[in-house]
Parts: structure tokens; C-alpha cells; sequence
């Protein structure tokens, strides 16, 4: 069930982005005059077609293979042309028109995104503020200063105020391993700056958060073990577990924290439990039950008894941000954001090529799957985000100067204006044979990295 969900999510999440990147070809095709033969959504067999009965009566087809789609225009290249259409045909556009109807596709992913972005800081997000739990001893967070309660307010003079904007204003520079400065409100109050050292930043973690070992991890209140809420069907629910009571206990062994109650609860699936509960009038019990297992990220069984804590929501007041604009202050920051995002990708591939950051950070089809799943699972608002990162690492990707790719097309027509004339077609033959093999081998290394992280 899980596997069918992620799949759907996948979909989901896919199918409007290769719509968008084909409406982008499509629209700007139609703007200049260009007659467009068919619009398919993806490759192969087609499963469904339909053909519109006016105009150029293009061809709109679903087919077989999801894994992209293509607009087919009429092009002189690809077959005789009627001498009254042929100052539709393609090939015959000028370069600019060329260039554009190309463009069109990645920039429309880019658009896409920039537009998710904008509903999302308009409609507005509940976000962790910028402030650290405890960095473990020797940390290069701990050697800097930097304690429990810490909110980081600048990074190198820019100021921050969520917790995601933490980590995208610290990324290039982890990656590079070079020191950052960070300005710092303590909770006694003041203000004070540190500097981190980014040497030991490892982006290739394959375990966990790789923010961890450099001592930056979310700031959680310590939270008890008094029972908030009960899941209808669960095993706590099974056994009169009820909202208000306090567990004392877990096999006779006594749990202070919330966090210790759940690892103690996950380390018996499927397995008959003794819980010991203490009412809210101080009255104790001993109750038995079986934790459900189920499967954590990594795969491996885990109980769960289907209880949440009860939260403190005065303490968790000052802990999270609304992040919300208007719409015009929500279009900036979305166009801010999506250039963020997108110069971000360039450069990540740029340091992949010079070897400052291994190959194993590619991810495939398997990886992308998984984190919509996960994603879906969080929220819609979690699950826009994702469609917005691929749709711009869709974007980008094909802008990517990699013949076959819209970059590559893109290049074709840098050498012809530069030229005078068009490449010979040997040449772009040659060139769009060199450009699948690079592509075959980029999805071979992201399928090997799947493959990879799936035995971790």
C-alpha cells in the first residue's frame, strides 16, 4: 500500500510538470506562427488520442512511456512540406524564433514553480524559527559557541528567520568548507557572533541529517510523557489509553521524556508490552498491549502504539514563524526564491563536474518517488515544494548546454548566430549521439546512487 502510494504521489507530482514544460513549447510555438503536428505526453504506444477538428488540427496523445514528452512541429527536416505551409514549417523561423519556442519549455518549469512559490507565501506557512538544540560535545557548532536555545538571526550579515532559510543561507558555504559567520540572540538575551567551521561538512551523508555532526539541529521543547491525543483503531486506543493520562512506565522500566517513550515503544513491534499510566488524578494502572509494527525510513520493523503528546502550545509560540506576504511582496520573493534555487542546482552540478562534490548527490527516479511520497505524506504545503524543486531542477536540467536537451539546441544556435549559417547536420548528428550517451550515463550514475541508498 505504501509502494502504491508513493508511486500515485510520483505521478502526481510529475505529470503536471512535463505538462507545463510541453505547453511552454506549444504556447510559443503558436505565438510565432510555427504549425504544431502533435502534443504527447509521453513516449511509445499511445494509449489515448485525440485529434482537434479545427485549425491545425494537432494531435493530442497520451502514450505509454511517463517519462517526459515532446511537441512535434512541422519541419522540412523530417519530410516534404506543402510549399503553402512551409513558412510554418520550423526549420524555416528565424533564429530567434527558433531559440524562443526552445527556451520556452524550461523557462515554463522555472514560471511553474515561481507561481507555487507565490501561492505559498501568499496563503501563508508555519515555520520553525532559526534556533539550535543542544550541539553534541566537540562539534565545530559547540567549539563556536553555540548552545541550546541559540537563534541565529544573520549569516554573514543577512538575516534569517526560519529554519529552512537557516540551512539554504549556510548550503554553498558547507559545501565549499568554508567558515560562515553567524550572528546569534542567546535566550538569556544579547546578542553575540560566532563563526562556524564548515570543514568537516559532509554532504554525502548517507544516514540522517548531515547538518548533525556540525551540531545544527532543530531546537525541540523536552516534552513529557503526558498522553495529548489517542488514534482511533490503535493499540493504545485497544487498550483504554486515554488523552489527560501520564506513562510511568514501559515494561517496568520508567520513561521521563516523550523521546525516551518512543524509542522504548519501538524497540518491541509486534511484541506483548506492560505500560504502566497514572491517571490525571494520580491514580496508577498497568495495562498490556502489542505495538503495531511497521516500517521505519530505513525499512527495518518498529513499534508503534498510536499515541501523540500532549503539547504546550504557549511554549511552542515563540519556536515557530508565519511566513506570509502580499501579493506583489509574494511574487518577489517567489522570483527571489526560484533564482535561488535554480543558481543553487547550476552550481551543485558545476562543483559535481570539478569534483568538489561527489556524484553520489545525483539522485533517480527511485530517490525523486520516494521524497514525493514522503512529502505527500507531510502536507500539501510540503508536497508543493517538492513539485516546485523538481519543476525547477526539470528547468534547469534542460537548459543544461547537453545536445538532445533543450540546452543543447540551445548551443546549436549560439554556433549558428556566431556562424552565420546553420552546423552542418553531421555535425549535430554527431553531436546529439555524444549528448544521449552523457544522458544514458548521468541516469545510469542516478539509478546506481538509488540502488545505493536502498541497502542504507
Amino acid at each position: 500500500m505504501k509502494t502504491l502510494y508513493t508511486v500515485i504521489a510520483a505521478i502526481v507530482a510529475l505529470g503536471p510538470l512535463i505538462v507545463f514544460h510541453e505547453l511552454g513549447h506549444y504556447t510559443v510555438a503558436r505565438l510565432c506562427g510555427v504549425k504544431v503536428l502533435r502534443f504527447s505526453i509521453g513516449f511509445g504506444k499511445a494509449l489515448y488520442a485525440w485529434r482537434s477538428p479545427r485549425g491545425d488540427q494537432t494531435e493530442w496523445v497520451l502514450a505509454a512511456i511517463p517519462l517526459g514528452g515532446f511537441v512535434q512541429m512541422l519541419d522540412e527536416r523530417d519530410g516534404p512540406v506543402e510549399s503553402s505551409e512551409a513558412h510554418r514549417a520550423f526549420n524555416r523561423q528565424r533564429l530567434w524564433r527558433r531559440a524562443a519556442i526552445v527556451a520556452a519549455g524550461p523557462l515554463a518549469n522555472l514560471l511553474l514553480a515561481l507561481l507555487i512559490y507565490a501561492a505559498i507565501f501568499m496563503v501563508g506557512t508555519d515555520e520553525p524559527r532559526a534556533i539550535i538544540a543542544a550541539p553534541a560535545v566537540d562539534s565545530p557548532a559547540a567549539m563556536a559557541g553555540l548552545r541550546a536555545g541559540d537563534r541565529i538571526d544573520e549569516v554573514e550579515h543577512q538575516p534569517v528567520a526560519s529554519w529552512n532559510e537557516l540551512r539554504w543561507a549556510l548550503i554553498d558555504r558547507a559545501v565549499a568548507h568554508q567558515p560562515v559567520e553567524l550572528t546569534v540572540s542567546p535566550r538569556e538575551g544579547g546578542r553575540r557572533a560566532v563563526t562556524l567551521d564548515f570543514s568537516q561538512f559532509n554532504a554525502e551523508s548517507a544516514q540522517g541529517d548531515p547538518w548533525e555532526p556540525i551540531g545544527l539541529s532543530l531546537y525541540n521543547p523536552p516534552l513529557g510523557t503526558r498522553i495529548g491525543h489517542v488514534e482511533p483503531g490503535s493499540p493504545a486506543a485497544a487498550a483504554g489509553l486515554m488523552a489527560g493520562e501520564q506513562v510511568i512506565a514501559l515494561e517496568g522500566l520508567p520513561v521521563t521524556t516523550w523521546e525516551a517513550l518512543v524509542r522504548a515503544a519501538q524497540a518491541r513491534p509486534a511484541m506483548l508490552t506492560q505500560i504502566t499510566i497514572a491517571s490525571a488524578q494520580g491514580e496508577r494502572r498497568t495495562v498490556a498491549l502489542t505495538p503495531a509494527s511497521v516500517e521505519n525510513a530505513a525499512g527495518a520493523p518498529v513499534g508503534r502504539i498510536g499515541i501523540g503528546p500532549a503539547i504546550d502550545e504557549a511554549a511552542l509560540a515563540g519556536l515557530v514563524i508565519e511566513v506570509r506576504y502580499g501579493p506583489l511582496a509574494a511574487l518577489t520573493h517567489a522570483a527571489a526564491k526560484t533564482w535561488e534555487m535554480a543558481s543553487f542546482s547550476v552550481r551543485m552540478f558545476g562543483r559535481m563536474l570539478t569534483g568538489e562534490l561527489s556524484w553520489r548527490n545525483l539522485s533517480g527516479p527511485v530517490s525523486i518517488a520516494q521524497f514525493a511520497g514522503h512529502s505527500a505524506s507531510l502536507g500539501l504545503v510540503p508536497y508543493c515544494l517538492f513539485i516546485a524543486l523538481i519543476s525547477i531542477s526539470l528547468g534547469v536540467l534542460n537548459l543544461l548546454p547537453i545536445p538532445v536537451l533543450d540546452g543543447g539546441h540551445l548551443l546549436y544556435y549560439f554556433f549558428e548566430m556566431v556562424m552565420g549559417r546553420p552546423l552542418p547536420l553531421r555535425i549535430i548528428d554527431l553531436g546529439q549521439r555524444a549528448g544521449l550517451g552523457v544522458l544514458i550515463v548521468l541516469m545510469a550514475c542516478a539509478l546506481f546512487n538509488d540502488i545505493l541508498r536502498s541497502f542504507h
